[in-house]
């Protein structure tokens, strides 16, 4: 056993399940462990890397900046914050930014921003209506908040204001809103939940419902925003605009960010209303102003449309050969596979012997989200490498 194996089992809280692999350095879509054994990285940090491992953009702005200025709080200006703020505005319908740590920090505050917005243009409304199987984060809000009773089970009593309902159903949402409902708060596609994707028509539906009901549409696009499906924004594949959107994750390429952004008429927040000590710092924030110009320069949601097509593609051949894959679904480069039983772990493992790197959102599912910058050829690699791990499992095809 690795000593670094050995070390965390002694001293480190047990609350991640580790594949027994230490990592210590990357590249592009690969990474490497302590021994050299080079990895296919088909995880991406949980949808994180956007540019790669040790991005040259990233390296850059990282030691530019920490030789320049890496903290000040806010209660000064500061320039890549400001920079980072302007160039989101002006590639999206949204006029204002606030910027957090994280995927859960973003949430928490768009909560508030929502509830206030409740307090004060509905009445004192402040319940918000999320779905079964979503991930909002796990501060104890967001976990009332998210559509998933195990990540509940031992932090009682949890915060109230929150409604799930089924995804995917209107009528579930209609029949859930009351006098007391202030939001809906949903992801365009459930990444955790299993790469569950959400129809047009439910989410033109639910536009259309927030619209009469004077209630705020918040996108939790932690997953699916900065071009992983193939857009910008996640919700341009859906042709429906959000008020509030909630971002991390692949914002920063790396470097912890998150970040709310709100249509002028619900950014409602005024001085004292939200903070942040590390929050929007220059650090951070010249990083991810780094990751979005490049983005945009190289058009990656652009690359990340084709090669994501290629490899569900091919995924989707896979299936045709192998009856026990029940299902590809996805965009761009979050891709499910969902099989008739639960093999993922030994899909994992096996993987791992080929030099492959997976995730499982659910004991039957392989979720593929990897830098975005995964090539043709190494999408034709994954899938060969899948292949020859599912012809070694030897799943047994219904009768």
């Amino acid at each position: 056993m690795s000593r670094w194996i050995d070390l965390e089992a002694k001293r480190y809280m047990p609350v991640a399940k580790r594949a027994p692999v230490v990592l210590v350095r990357g590249e592009g879509s690969r990474v490497w462990d302590e021994d050299g054994k080079a990895y296919l990285d088909l995880v991406g940090g949980w949808a994180v890397n956007t540019l790669g491992h040790s991005a040259p953009v990233i390296v850059d702005a990282l030691t530019e900046q920490a030789a320049t200025l890496i903290h000040t709080s806010n209660q000064f200006y500061t320039i890549p914050q400001l920079e980072l703020a302007d160039l989101l505005v002006e590639h999206s319908p949204f006029d204002r930014v606030f910027f957090s740590n994280s995927g859960v920090e973003a949430n928490e505050g768009a909560v508030k921003l929502v509830r206030k917005y409740g307090q004060h243009k509905r009445n004192g409304a402040y319940a918000v209506i999320t779905t079964d199987h979503s991930f909002h984060g796990r501060s104890l809000a967001m976990l009332t908040a998210t559509g998933k009773d195990a990540y509940k089970k031992d932090y009682g009593p949890l915060p109230t204001g929150f409604l799930n309902v089924p995804f995917n159903d209107l009528d579930a949402i209609k029949q859930a809103t009351t006098d007391e409902t202030c939001a809906i708060m949903l992801e365009p596609v459930q990444g955790e939940g299993g790469v569950n994707v959400a129809t047009k028509e439910y989410l033109q539906g639910v536009r259309d419902w927030c619209d009469q009901n004077n209630l705020v549409l918040v996108f939790d696009e932690v997953q699916t925003g900065v071009g992983r499906l193939g857009t910008l924004w996640g919700f341009e594949k859906f042709g429906v605009e959000p008020d509030v959107m909630t971002l991390a994750k692949g914002l920063g390429g790396g470097v912890p960010i998150g970040a709310i952004l709100a249509k002028e008429k619900f950014s409602i927040f005024t001085y004292g209303d939200h903070g942040s000590t590390f929050g929007g710092n220059p650090l951070a924030t010249a990083v991810a102003l780094a990751v979005v110009r490049e983005v945009l320069k190289q058009d990656i949601p652009g690359h990340v449309e084709k090669v994501g097509n290629y490899l569900m593609d091919k995924l989707r051949a896979m299936q045709t050969q192998r009856p026990y894959i029940t299902d590809v679904r996805g965009f761009g480069l979050l891709v499910g596979v969902e099989f008739d039983s639960d093999i993922s772990a030994q899909i994992i493992s096996e993987s791992m012997k080929e030099g492959m790197l997976l995730n499982a959102p659910a004991a039957n599912m392989i979720r593929f989200m990897p830098p975005l910058v995964l090539t043709e050829a190494e999408a034709d690699e994954a899938v060969e490498k899948l292949g020859t791990v599912l012809d070694r499992i030897k799943v047994a095809a219904p009768a």
